[in-house]
Order: C-alpha cells, then structure tokens, then sequence
C-alpha cells in the first residue's frame, strides 16, 4: 500500500450524490429561511389584544365589593392618591384592611379612626422621604357607599384631615352631563 496524501475520505464511498456533495464541502444550505407566518401573527394578535384590554388611559380603579357609589354630573379625571374605601363596617385603605367604623356608629358621634389616622400618617412619611424637594399634596380619595351614614363619612374625612390630608376627594359614578 502506498503513502497517500491525507485528504476527506469519509463516506467517499456512498453512492448518492447529495452525501458526496456534503462530504466534498460543496453542499450549501438553502438561504432561505422558513418561518411560519401563521404563528408569529396569531401571536402578536394576542399580545395587541391584551395590551389592549389591560390599558387604562384615564386612571381607572377597581371599586370594591358591594360598594355603590354615589352619582355626580361635574367630575374630574382621577389622580394618584391613597384611596380610602368604607365598605360596610370596614375600612380599606389602597385595599387593605386599616379598620372599621363599628366604634364610630355605637356613638353616633363624629370621631378619630386611629388605625385609619395611623396608616395615612405613615403613608405621608413615606412620600415625603420619596419625594424630598416637592410639596405634599395632601390629596385622598374616599371611595364610600352611597348609604354609609354621615357621621363615618364625617369621621373618615376629618380622620383623613388630621393624618395630613386636607384635600379629600369623592370618588362618584359619572352621569351624562345635561344641558341646561
């Protein structure tokens, strides 16, 4: 046997010609790719469509069970505040459980709700160490039932206002402004 210069011998010997193609170094891959357009659309059709359904332009929040707010003509957008909620008995604040009313309606006199007054008081902290040079707006939102007795809804108000929230605004069911 003689001395051959070293060169691909593997699969020489296979007779069809793609593999001596592929073996030789002369195969070429298509450069054209494949892609399933069906899927990518179906995909970004259903990115759109809960981009879109998740979307709120106007701030909207979601009002607690068995809460029937009030209706009001002359409103405004929302803004971003703390969102104190009486439903029932119970106090939430930014859905949290922060109390009840039950001291306030055995009394039926207006008082201080200090599990209400304490978590706004620590809410304030919080967005004046956030916010170091601005001014605290001092805003809340009461998101109260429309038969709620008016002494806990004064009694949240001047809770609100004693924790360092003297702008308190009511969140209402917007009606269809008439003309007059």
């Amino acid at each position: 046997m003689s001395i051959q210069q070293p060169n691909r011998r593997l699969m020489r010997n296979v007779r069809l010609e793609f593999v001596r193609q592929k073996v030789s170094g002369s195969g070429n891959r298509s450069t054209n790719a494949s892609l399933s357009l069906t899927s990518m659309i179906d995909f970004l059709v259903v990115t759109v469509v809960f981009l879109l359904m998740t979307f709120s332009a106007s701030g909207e929040t979601p009002i607690a069970k068995g809460l029937n707010l009030p209706k009001a003509e002359n409103t405004l957008d929302m803004i971003d505040a703390p969102i104190v909620a009486v439903v029932g008995s119970e106090i939430l604040v930014d859905g949290a459980p922060t109390g009840n009313t039950r001291a306030v309606e055995e009394s039926d006199r207006m008082q201080r709700i200090d599990e209400l007054f304490n978590v706004l008081k620590a809410k304030r902290e919080l967005w004046k160490q956030t916010h170091p040079n601005k001014d605290f707006p001092g805003v809340v939102m009461l998101q109260i039932d429309q038969n709620i007795k008016a002494v806990i809804v004064k009694s949240v108000f001047q809770t609100a206002a004693f924790a360092g929230f003297p702008n308190v605004s009511f969140m209402v069911n917007n009606l269809p402004k008439t003309s007059h």
